[in-house]
């Protein structure tokens, strides 16, 4: 069996700027030549898809069958952000290679905890 799971610590998805976001990375493949965990937010929508990578976690002598402990702490920007046109979206993404084994998590932060949502105002 190959695989490879990505959890959050206490299954949390709302975070605020400077809240630490800690979890396990665990797999099991044929071959484990290298793994990584990267925390990063990106765009969705319309126009033209921008990427901020924060932080990357490198996994020192992955092994075929391993679990592995991250830890990041969030900036305090930019919050997560809901537009008729454009999303802001934080996740954490584990990745293991060969075989581009890819898992993400989504997850929000606003000092509310809160996604910010653009309303349409009428005039």
């Amino acid at each position: 069996m190959t695989g490879l799971q990505l959890d959050l610590d206490g299954g949390a998805h709302d975070f605020k700027p400077g809240d630490p976001v800690a979890g396990r990375v665990s797999w099991n493949v044929d071959a484990a030549k290298s793994g990584e965990v990267r925390l990063f937010w990106y765009t969705r929508g319309k126009g033209t898809d921008d990427v901020g990578l924060v932080e990357t976690i490198v996994f020192a002598d992955p092994q075929t069958i391993d679990q592995r402990a991250f830890r990041f702490t969030l900036p305090a920007a930019p919050y997560s952000f809901s537009g008729t046109l454009m999303s802001i979206v934080w996740a954490i993404e584990a990745i293991v290679e060969p075989g581009a084994l890819v898992e993400r998590r989504e997850f929000v932060v606003s000092p509310s905890g809160r996604e910010v949502v653009a309303t349409h105002a009428s005039v």
